[in-house]
Formats: C-alpha cells, sequence, structure tokens
C-alpha cells in the first residue's frame, strides 16, 4: 500500500508513529504538508498538484488536518476523495466535528446522549437559554475551540451572562451547555478505529481545574468501558463520518454523555496510557479497507427504477417485534435485509430464524414504496400557543 499522511507536523509524536506503524508494515508511506498542494481543476479529471508538481498515485490518504487550516484542508481532502483515493475520515467528517454546534445538532438528531445545550444570539435571550439547560453553573464553548481553549465554567447566572455578553460583543459564537458535576474534572476518550474502540482511558484534571484535557495538565490512566459507552463511541463516529476518531465522553449518572468528536485525535496519551501499538491498529484498518473497500450500497444497488436503500427501525409498537425475519413478510414484499444492528453488534444477512427486537435497525434493499409504508410518521411539533385573557381576544 501507498499511503500519503497529510501533516504539517511530521515530527509530532501522532504523525511519527504512524508513519513508523506504516513502514514496520512493509508500506511504502510519505507525509505531506497539507498548504503545500494545489487543487487542479482545469482538467478533464480532478487532480492534485503537490510542490508545484503532478501528484503521484496513492492507495490511501490519512488526513491529520489542524483546526486552523479545515476549510483548505478539507478541500484537499475532498479533491482526493474524487480521484478515488481511500481515505478513512471523510472531508465532510473533518468540517462537522470541526463545528461544535453542527456536530451537536447532528449527533442530537441520531438520539446520542449529551450534556443538555443550547445557541442563542440575541442578549434578550441568554437568560432563558440558561434557564433551559438547568440553570448555572453552565459550562460556555467557543464553537471551535480545541485542547480545552474556548471552554469556560461560570459558577453562577450573572457571571454566565457576562461571559456571553462579552464573548457576543466580541463576534464569538458560543454554546450554552449544563454543567454535569458528577463528571467535574474527569472524563472518557475512546479511540474509534472502524467499527470498535480499540483503547480508552480516563482523563482526570489537576487541583481545580475543571478541564481534564491532557495539555490541561491533566493525568490519564486506562479504563475498561462498558457496552453502553463503546456503542455511544462507535456510533457517534460513525454518525460523523469519521473512520479514525477520538470521542470524548463524561460519565453521566444515567449512562455516556458525548461532549466531542475529534477527527485528529492524538496518539502520545493514549498509547502511553494504555500500552497499546493504536496507531498500528490505524494502519492496518486502513490496509484492509484499500484491499477490501466498504461500498456506499446507498448509491451502487439503486439500479432499477424504485428501488434504493433504507433503514427500518423496529420501534415499540411495531409488527415485526418478536416475528423471525422469515416470518416478518419483508420477503413477500419484495424488501431483503441486508444488516441487522443491534446496539453495537452488526449481523450481516441475518437468518430467517432470527427474532427482531424493540430497537433493531434493518439496513434493507427493496421497494422504496413498500419500505416508506414501513416507516413511522414523523411526530409534528405541537406548536405552543400562549392562550390570551378574553378580554384581549375580543380587542384582537
Amino acid at each position: 500500500m501507498k499511503l500519503a499522511i497529510l501533516s504539517r507536523a511530521p515530527s509530532c509524536y501522532s504523525t511519527r508513529r504512524l508513519r513508523a506503524a506504516a513502514e514496520d508494515r512493509g508500506h511504502t508511506v510519505k507525509v505531506l504538508n497539507t498548504l503545500r498542494f494545489g487543487i487542479d481543476l482545469s482538467g478533464d479529471e480532478p487532480d492534485l498538484q503537490f510542490r508545484g508538481k503532478p501528484l503521484s498515485s496513492y492507495d490511501a490518504v490519512l488526513p491529520r488536518v489542524g483546526p486552523s487550516i479545515t476549510y483548505f484542508g478539507t478541500a484537499v481532502v475532498r479533491q482526493f476523495e474524487q480521484m478515488d483515493v481511500y481515505t478513512p475520515n471523510t472531508s465532510y467528517g473533518i468540517t462537522n466535528s470541526r463545528d461544535k454546534l453542527r456536530a451537536t445538532q447532528i449527533l442530537s438528531r441520531h438520539g446520542i446522549g449529551m450534556p443538555p445545550t443550547t445557541f442563542v444570539r440575541d442578549r434578550a435571550d441568554v437568560l432563558p437559554a440558561i434557564a433551559r439547560v438547568g440553570g448555572a453553573p453552565v459550562v460556555i464553548k467557543l464553537l471551535e475551540g480545541t485542547q480545552g481553549i474556548g471552554v469556560i465554567l461560570a459558577p453562577e447566572l450573572k457571571v454566565a451572562e457576562a461571559i456571553i455578553e462579552t464573548l457576543q460583543w466580541t463576534r464569538q459564537n458560543v454554546l450554552i451547555q449544563s454543567f454535569v458535576s458528577e463528571s467535574k474534572g474527569r472524563d472518557v476518550r475512546a479511540l474509534v478505529v472502524g467499527d470498535r474502540v480499540v483503547a480508552a482511558m480516563r482523563r482526570i484534571a489537576e487541583g481545580d481545574e475543571f478541564r481534564s484535557n491532557v495539555h490541561r495538565g491533566g493525568r490519564v490512566e486506562p479504563v475498561s468501558l462498558d457496552p453502553a459507552f463503546e456503542e455511544a463511541a462507535v456510533r457517534s463516529a460513525q454518525i460523523m463520518g469519521l473512520r479514525v476518531a477520538g470521542v470524548d465522553m463524561l460519565e453521566g449518572k444515567d449512562g455516556p454523555l458525548v461532549m466531542e468528536v475529534n477527527s485528529s485525535p492524538g496518539l502520545e496519551g493514549i498509547e502511553t496510557a494504555t500500552n497499546l501499538d493504536i496507531a498500528g491498529a490505524i494502519i492496518d484498518y486502513i490496509d484492509n479497507q484499500v484491499a477490501f473497500p466498504d461500498i456506499d450500497i446507498r448509491q451502487r444497488l439503486t439500479v432499477s427504477t424504485g428501488y434504493g436503500v433504507a433503514e427500518i427501525v423496529v420501534h415499540h409498537g411495531s409488527e415485526l417485534v418478536g416475528k423471525t425475519v422469515g416470518d416478518s413478510g419483508l420477503n413477500e414484499r419484495d424488501i431483503s435485509v441486508l444488516t441487522l444492528h443491534r446496539g453495537a453488534t452488526v449481523i450481516p444477512n441475518p437468518r430467517r430464524s432470527h427474532e427482531l427486537q424493540d430497537g433493531d435497525r434493518l439496513l434493507c434493499f427493496g421497494k422504496l414504496e413498500e419500505m416508506r409504508s414501513m416507516i413511522p410518521t414523523r411526530k409534528r411539533r405541537r406548536s405552543r400557543v400562549r392562550k390570551l385573557p378574553k378580554d384581549a381576544s375580543a380587542e384582537a
């Protein structure tokens, strides 16, 4: 395999480890400065220049795109994608993960547990927003902060209001998030590669510091994750479009609360804490994907009019609950079950005797009209209309 690592810091620990792991496995690897690329759109085929010369061919590219160059870096990754060069982290996945608001919107839409969060711009909306997340203390976050920078704990309502007002006056966009007191000064980082967590560590802040980032002086220790935490980490990374990611979670009283999905996770802290070859796991995953890549079946299987791919959720009250795949009636409706997702478990081509349970997610191929009829109608939002006094109603 010929691999390109996009990095502006060839001497940093993570880049050195990834390069060494690739070379130890007999691969050809080059570390290329992301900013030295030129995106060539002048020809019939998408192409890239590097240092002013045509780029040689590569089997895969591993982006290590820093926050300061997200726009240009993702443009380079997108060009690699259009050239059919495999990348474990898509350009849209990197873009999504860098914007905390966008990431929170995407994850919340898919039912990922997170601390209550809100976003407002008008000063008059700040106090109601703080109330919505449970009141002070609250955590205030800049949308594009990293390594704990731009994360502020406001212990009181007036302090929170003053901080938010100041940041907004300087044209900074901020999130207002509930403070999870039971996790003060500690969180969990899970390193996801493909469809599994390859390593996890707990980060613990020193002294009165509530941010547990290693760059803020926090210490680390290896941790064995419960299945709920593993599932949350893997699902979060996949939802964001990332196959290599660091997922940060708080240990809430009711389970994992996802804080952030990092598209360029550092390896030094977690390899030191766990004594595991995480760089090697990343290289092995990329090598396997180059040899036998995942196919986007949503694009490849839509070959006949009226047919396509859709996800059917076996929800509470569904006629599918308790039935086997064979007795579900799906085959008679010209619907084939490709994979069955149950929590963190993926069952490809489930047998006819496999019994369906509440919460199962079925990835199916078949008649779109039939599959649409099995997807529950979205609940309409109930508008909150304040009733006017009778006198006021009469005047209106």
